[in-house]
């Protein structure tokens, strides 16, 4: 198949560096080129597989695809679109540069990848330390598992080996905690699936004394605060009494003489005072 390329210069984006593309099996894929160039008189660009050819471009604009690749492939300004990606096409693809000499442009290492199987997550055993619930489980997937020990917060692994899915073909396997459930997650680059177990399920007394714990210690708390405050609210309320005591308190007023009388006779004050009377002696000038 050929194709006419209805622009006058032809120019393209490539890096020199491989890169790896993981692909999810069936789907298609997007190989760019990242240098500004131009092709000279007698120069054509071409994709390669393994050193076979996929597509060629001519300084004369034309465009030819290999008939093993007609309707699987597209050719877009020197990036190339591969279709339904199936395991027969993975491997190497080079953008190549020929003329005088031949000039890598950038190559691919296509890596497929078919979806994950569902994880399954099972419990090995719970226990319970300081009213908290432990729990160990084991998670497996495609031929690995990973066995780690949860907490209601987080989980840490005890057994098994899990491997970054960012630079690796072998699936990741993670477990850990999230919105009260244990989560046990298998992915690769391209998918992912889990196994969940809710936490109340696995230990549904140890959750409830948890729980119990934790509103037996707000309670008390509420109760610690209302008692502190009637305390002080009274301890005001004497003090503040006892000063209107102190202010109201009469004192006895001492009377001035009656009448004259003489000295040693005994006069009654005449002014208020206590229910008891206060009783104050005259003493007289000495007579002559």
């Amino acid at each position: 198949m050929s194709l006419l390329l209805g622009f006058g210069l032809l120019t393209c984006i490539a890096s020199s560096e491989s890169s790896s593309v993981f692909v999810l099996k069936g789907q298609d894929v997007l190989l760019d080129v990242q240098e500004n160039f131009k092709l000279k008189e007698f120069e054509f660009f071409k994709w390669t597989f393994r050193s076979a050819n996929i597509v060629r471009c001519t300084d004369t604009l034309s465009v030819r695809v290999s008939p093993e690749y007609n309707n699987r492939v597209e050719f877009r300004n020197f990036s190339l679109l591969l279709k339904n990606i199936q395991q027969n096409d993975s491997g190497p693809y080079t953008a190549v540069v020929s003329g005088d000499k031949e000039k890598t442009i950038i190559e691919y290492l296509l890596v497929l990848q078919e979806r994950v199987e569902p994880p399954v997550l099972t419990v090995n055993s719970d226990s319970t330390i300081n009213a908290t619930c432990n729990v160990t489980v084991t998670c497996r997937g495609q031929n690995t598992s990973v066995t780690s020990s949860c907490n209601s917060r987080t989980c840490s692994q005890v057994d098994g080996e899990s491997r970054g899915a960012e630079t690796s073909t072998v699936p990741l396997l993670s477990v850990y905690v999230a919105g009260g459930s244990i989560i046990c997650n298998h992915s690769n680059r391209v998918s992912w699936s889990n196994d969940t177990k809710e936490r109340v399920e696995l230990c549904p007394m140890k959750s409830g004394q948890e729980e119990k714990a934790s509103t037996v210690g707000i309670y008390v708390g509420v109760v610690g605060f209302i008692v502190t405050a009637l305390i002080f609210f009274v301890w005001q309320k004497l003090n503040k009494r006892r000063k209107e005591d102190f202010i109201n308190t009469d004192y006895a007023t001492v009377g001035t003489p009656v009448n004259g009388q003489a000295g040693g006779e005994e006069q009654m004050s005449p002014g208020p005072g206590p229910t008891s009377p206060t009783i104050y002696s005259r003493v007289g000038l000495p007579q002559p």
